[in-house]
């Protein structure tokens, strides 16, 4: 028995230096243009399966790598087909440098219609970060973008939207990481020119040490020049959230001299550097009639939970004054669910 466990988990490790092997030699093909098509199969040692897609775009002329990668969960639509049009648009002929897309990153959440978790192991692929290279299937995958795309990456942008039962007002956000002022300036720089109304800076507060547990927090805490889109919500494809996010992808291309296309970002924008929770207190059904993007007053009511028959258990109040980014927007609510984050400006 011990030997049968043997032999197959040097067959998975020997697999996952040949995953590891191939988008390598795909990477260091020095062919241009070219673009290649790839899945990296990943698994682990409780018989879950699974890929990571990559397309690997090479332009005419060398520059920098710009990698975008959507679908970290699943059920996040506008993303995914954003980044599906985006691989079909961009000609690499008029591309310089070489952009790296992982067009569903979650393929096990994605295929199974599952909001938040690859359900093989009920983990969270955006808390996964960096992986582990012996763990369960999403561990795993975490790993794999840790350890082979980031570090070959200059650029690195994570789309999401919101989820299933998420509504969610469009920003850009970045972490403002006072460690590597030069790749919090650069990504500063792109969310102000991709031509999303709302920028938003994170406080960036971890060590090098501790686990990033996001999967851009990871590319910044690697030194990386990394920012995020947030667009689109409550698990449909909205037109207009697909075409805000291929907009903004445009623009920081064109910031970056990688690709001519681009729209006029906006004149002005509207910089939101604080962010306040409201997170639950119980299992219930949630209320509230207030929208992503409507602008609250400290002390607002702003929703409240019942149980199942309609007795009011808690009223929330907003705990600052601000624009509210995201909230639950279904009936729904468990204890610890995050029921609203409001942004605002320090400034």
């Amino acid at each position: 028995m011990k030997k049968i466990v043997l032999i197959s988990l040097l067959v998975l490790v020997s697999h996952f230096i040949e995953a590891q092997k191939t988008f390598q030699e795909v990477f260091s093909n020095n062919t241009r243009p070219l673009i290649k098509n790839i899945r990296i199969d990943v698994a682990d040692t409780l018989g879950n399966q699974g890929h990571l897609p990559v397309s690997v775009v090479k332009g005419k002329t060398d520059g920098p790598v710009f990698t975008i990668v959507a679908g970290v969960h699943g059920f996040e639509y506008p993303p995914i087909v954003a980044v599906q049009e985006l691989m079909q648009e961009i000609k690499p002929e008029e591309l310089s440098g070489t952009i790296i897309f992982i067009p569903i990153a979650n393929t096990g959440s994605f295929f199974t219609r599952t909001p938040f978790i690859n359900p093989q192991d009920k983990t969270n692929l955006n808390g996964a970060f960096p992986g582990d290279s012996t763990g369960t299937i999403t561990q795993r995958l975490a790993h794999l973008i840790t350890k082979n795309i980031i570090p070959v990456s200059d650029v690195f942008l994570d789309i999401h939207g919101g989820d299933a039962n998420e509504d969610l007002m469009p920003f850009v956000c970045y972490y403002d990481n006072k460690n590597r002022p030069e790749q919090t300036q650069n990504a500063k720089v792109l969310s102000e020119t991709s031509g999303f109304e709302y920028v938003v800076s994170y406080p960036y507060a971890i060590t090098d040490d501790e686990p990033a547990k996001y999967v851009f927090k990871q590319a910044v805490q690697d030194g990386k020049t990394a920012l995020s889109i947030e667009c689109g919500k409550l698990g449909n494809v909205q037109s207009a959230a697909v075409s805000l996010i291929k907009k903004g992808v445009y623009n920081m291309l064109k910031e970056m001299d990688m690709y001519h296309t681009a729209s006029a970002p906006k004149p002005t924008f509207i910089k939101l550097n604080r962010q306040t929770y409201i997170r639950s207190k119980e299992e219930g059904i949630f209320y509230s009639d207030y929208k992503a993007g409507n602008a609250v007053k400290k002390g607002d009511v702003v929703g409240y939970t019942t149980d199942e028959f309609g007795k009011i258990l808690t009223e929330y109040k907003a705990p600052s004054s601000g624009i509210i980014l995201y909230k639950i927007a279904t009936p729904p609510i468990n204890d610890g669910d995050t029921v609203m984050c409001i942004g605002s400006s320090l400034e």
